[in-house]
Parts: C-alpha cells; structure tokens; sequence
C-alpha cells in the first residue's frame, strides 16, 4: 500500500490517524511541524495528509513549497468550513479538502481516489500560451499563474475545448451554470477572465453573435 506523510501537530489526533491508516494498509510517516513535513518529503510519501492548521507558519505556506518541489497528491485537512478557504487551498495546489470532523473511511476514499488519479496522465488544455489543468482548478498563460475565480476557470475551459469556435452566450450559461443567467452575470466573469489572460487579446466579443478564443 501507499506511502503517507501525514503533518498534523496535534499528537492525539496524529497517532489516532496513523493508527487508522496503518490499520488500511499504509505506511505512514508522521511530521509535527511544516519544517519537518517538508524534509521527510525527501522520502517521496506518494500521497500528503497536511493540516491547515500549523506551528510556525500555516498550512497553505507548506503546500506553496510542497508545490514547488513535487507534484505529489496532497489532501488538506481543516476546521474552517468557509468557502474561500477550501478554494484557497485547491487554488493553491491542493488536490483534495476535508472539514474536520470526518469519518476516517472517508478520509480513506478520499487517499484511495487521490492514488488513482495520480496513476493516469493528467488532463491538460492548451491554446497558444494559455494552458489548463481541469483536476486540480489551475491555469497558467506563458507560465504565469493566473488568478481565476471557479466560474471564469469553467469558461476558460469551455474556450480551450473549442478553441476558434464562436460560442453563443447561451451555450456559455448552459455550459456553466447549467442554466441561463443574467447577461451581466456572464459578462462580468468574461471581462475577469479577459483581464487576467491579459496581452495580446486571446478572447475577443463578435457583438450579437458571440465570443471566440483566437490568437490575434
């Protein structure tokens, strides 16, 4: 079974999960603190458990260097429930979040489909500069992280998987909101998306027919 590095600095609730883990079949290895997490990471554990959480420093700090060092799955563990911080986290390259408290079987399926994954080639949409990773909310033009809420990465997608292709503002709110929405709704996430893409213009307007992704 997989390797695990579980960072947690509660001891109660780190034995109790490594025990639990153990008994699944994994191998874990236990970190206290960021700084620790981050030299086991030498011992390429293929899935992180990572508290939010953390002495020194918070969580989101350990992931932006774990990023920066391995592609290896990570699934964040937190007590704050609000929105903004489970996207915060998946945007700053988590690939999974649990709200404590949990079931630990859920915490198991959760590891199980995080492996997974991790075993198939990773979905990639690319046009021009502009590149995007569907499974983990990321895009990036010219290598450049761009800053998109989750509505302008679902748009974003949608372009990239008809790239040169006009799209009618309908298909566009079908496509994301399942339904069709205010007409200033939808702009207002197109003229987000468009500011982030930045120069030269990838998306452009064709005013009463629709917009297209096109290299100028």
């Amino acid at each position: 079974m997989a390797r695990v590095l579980l960072i947690e600095d509660d001891a109660g609730v780190r034995e109790a999960l490594r025990l639990g883990l153990e008994l699944e079949g994994y191998t874990v290895l236990e970190a206290a603190n960021g700084a620790e997490g981050l030299r086991r990471l030498a011992e390429n554990p293929e899935l992180v458990v990572l508290d939010v959480l953390l002495p020194g420093g918070d969580g989101f700090g350990v992931l932006r260097e774990i990023r920066r060092q391995s592609a290896v799955p990570v699934l964040m563990l937190t007590a704050l429930d609000e929105v903004e911080w489970r996207v915060k986290g998946l945007r700053e390259g988590a690939d999974d979040y649990l709200v404590k408290p949990y079931a630990l079987s859920e915490l198991v399926a959760r590891l199980e489909a995080l492996l997974r994954r991790s075993k198939r080639p990773e979905e990639v949409l690319s046009y021009a500069d502009v590149v995007l990773y569907p499974g983990r909310m990321e895009a990036r033009r010219g290598g450049r992280l761009l800053e998109l809420s989750p509505k302008a990465l679902q748009l974003l997608q949608c372009f990239l998987e008809h790239a040169e292709r006009l799209l009618p503002k309908e298909t566009l709110m079908q496509r994301v909101w399942g339904q069709e929405v205010e007409p200033n709704t939808l702009e207002v996430h197109l003229s987000a998306l468009r500011r982030e893409l930045g120069e030269p213009m990838l998306l452009h307007t064709l005013r009463g027919h629709g917009y297209i992704l096109k290299r100028p």
